[in-house]
C-alpha cells in the first residue's frame, strides 16, 4: 500500500475511533441524566420513610479516629404507612444528603445515573398503617461500606408487605454519612478492608464486624425507646419488638448471621450471597436461617470458594431442620443485588458484564428474584408462629434453586 494511502487509512480509523467514543461519551451521559425509577413494591402496603440521627452519649466508637468520639448512626426507616393524597413523594437521596455530599467524583460517576433523577416509592413522613396494631421489625446491612440506601428496592418491597425496616448507616465505616446538621463523614482508610490482606485483614474484619453488631444493638435499643416514647407519636406501641429479622448482602449478611448468633432479640435472619464471618461459624445458629447465593460470587480463588461454602454448612447443618434455607438464584451476580449494580449502573456496563459471561439475568429480575425470597422468609418465620417448614420454590421464580445441602 503507498505511503499516502497507509496514511488516510489510519486518518479514517482514527477519525472512526474519535467518533465511536465521542458517541459513546454522549451515551453515557445522556443515560446519566435521564429519569429512571426503582423497582415498584410487589406488597399491598403504601410505604414511608423517616430518618433519624441517634448518638450514643454512653459509648466510645472505637473505629472513629479521636479515641473520644461517642457512637453515632444514622438510621433509615421504611415502614407501612397510611396512604393520603396529600402525602409527600420521598426523594430517592434527600436533596440536603445530594448538596452536602457534593458532585459524584472519580470516573465511575461517567456510569452511574444521576442519583437526582432517580424515583423511589416511599413518602416522606406519613403516619404508620392503621391496618394492624403492630409490625415486625427487620434490621437491613448493605454490603461492606456502601449506603444502606443503596438497598431502596428491598427495604421498600419489605415495608410494603407489612415490616418496619430500619437501615443503619455509621460514620467512618460507611463511604459517606451526611448528618442532618450537614457533618459530612467519610470511610477512614483503617476500616478500608480492601487495603489490607492476611492476618491485618482477619484483624479488620474482626473490628468491624464487633463495632456493625454494636451498632445493631444499639438500633434495636432505641427503636424500642421509640416504640415507648415517641415524641412525634408515629411510632408509639407500633412496633413489635418480639418479632425482629436481620438481613443484611455481602459484609451485611454476615453481619445478620453474627448478630442473629449472639443476640438473643433477633428471631430469624438471611444472609445475602455473604461470606460468614465470627464465632456464628463454630457455634451456629439455632433460629430461622436462610442463605441466598448468586451464581456469581465474590470468590477470587476456588480454594476460598471452597473455605467459604464450608463455613456455610457448617452454619447451616447447625439451624433446625425445619427453620434452615439455602437457595442460589442462576444466573445472579454478587454486585447486582442492590440499586447500584441493577439499576443505577450504565446499561453498558450491565451489557460487558453479560458479555462476559458474569450477569446472566437482568437486574430488576434479579432484584424481584430477592425481594420475593426475603419477604416469603420472613412472613414464615416472624409471622407464622407453627414454624413449618418453608416452601419457597415458586413456578414464578423458576431461577430459584433450592439446596438441602450447599454443594
Amino acid at each position: 500500500m503507498a505511503p499516502k494511502r497507509l496514511l488516510n487509512s489510519f486518518l479514517v480509523l482514527g477519525a472512526a475511533g474519535i467518533l465511536a467514543i465521542a458517541l459513546l461519551i454522549t451515551f453515557l451521559w445522556l443515560e446519566r441524566t435521564t429519569e429512571a425509577e426503582l423497582p415498584a413494591p410487589t406488597g399491598s402496603f403504601a410505604v414511608g420513610r423517616t430518618i433519624f440521627d441517634w448518638r450514643d452519649d454512653r459509648t466510645v466508637d472505637a473505629l472513629a479516629p479521636k479515641p473520644d468520639s461517642r457512637r453515632e448512626v444514622l438510621v433509615w426507616i421504611w415502614y407501612p404507612c397510611e396512604p393520603r393524597a396529600s402525602a409527600t413523594a420521598e426523594d430517592y437521596i434527600p436533596a440536603y444528603i445530594r448538596a452536602a455530599a457534593g458532585p459524584a467524583r472519580g470516573p465511575m460517576r461517567f456510569v452511574t445515573r444521576d442519583v437526582s433523577k432517580v424515583h423511589a416509592h416511599s413518602f416522606r413522613d406519613p403516619n404508620v398503617s392503621p391496618a394492624q396494631p403492630t409490625f415486625p421489625v427487620v434490621i437491613l446491612r448493605g454490603g461492606a461500606s456502601a449506603n444502606v440506601t443503596n438497598y431502596t428496592t428491598l427495604a421498600e418491597d419489605l415495608a410494603s408487605h407489612g415490616y418496619v425496616v430500619a437501615g443503619i448507616d455509621a460514620p467512618y465505616r460507611t463511604s459517606l454519612v451526611v448528618f442532618s446538621d450537614g457533618r459530612v463523614i467519610r470511610r477512614t482508610p483503617e476500616n478500608n478492608p480492601e487495603l489490607y490482606s492476611g492476618d491485618e485483614l482477619q484483624s479488620v474484619g474482626r473490628k468491624l464486624m464487633a463495632a456493625w453488631t454494636s451498632d445493631i444493638a444499639f438500633a434495636l435499643d432505641r427503636l424500642a425507646q421509640l416504640n415507648a416514647s415517641d415524641p412525634s407519636g408515629r411510632f408509639l406501641g407500633r412496633l413489635d419488638m418480639t418479632h425482629v429479622g436481620v438481613v443484611g448482602h455481602s459484609f451485611g449478611g454476615a453481619q445478620a448471621a453474627e448478630f442473629c448468633h449472639v443476640d438473643s432479640r433477633c428471631k430469624a435472619a438471611i444472609d445475602i450471597d455473604g461470606a460468614p464471618f465470627g464465632r456464628v461459624i463454630q457455634e451456629g445458629i439455632h433460629k430461622p436461617f436462610m442463605f441466598v447465593f448468586s451464581s456469581e460470587g465474590d470468590f477470587s480463588t476456588n480454594a476460598e470458594r471452597r473455605r467459604i461454602l464450608a463455613d456455610v454448612q457448617s452454619i447451616y447443618e447447625r439451624v433446625p431442620l425445619n427453620e434452615r434455607v439455602r437457595v442460589s438464584i442462576r444466573g445472579a451476580n454478587h454486585f447486582t443485588f442492590s440499586d447500584d449494580g441493577a439499576v443505577l449502573k450504565s446499561s453498558v456496563v450491565r451489557g460487558l458484564l453479560r458479555l462476559f459471561g458474569r450477569l446472566k439475568i437482568d437486574g430488576r429480575r434479579q432484584l424481584a428474584v430477592t425481594a420475593y425470597c426475603v419477604h416469603t422468609f420472613f412472613d414464615a418465620y416472624l409471622r407464622n408462629s407453627s414454624h413449618s417448614p418453608l416452601r419457597i420454590e415458586s413456578p414464578q421464580y423458576p431461577e430459584l434453586e433450592v439446596f438441602e445441602s450447599p454443594r
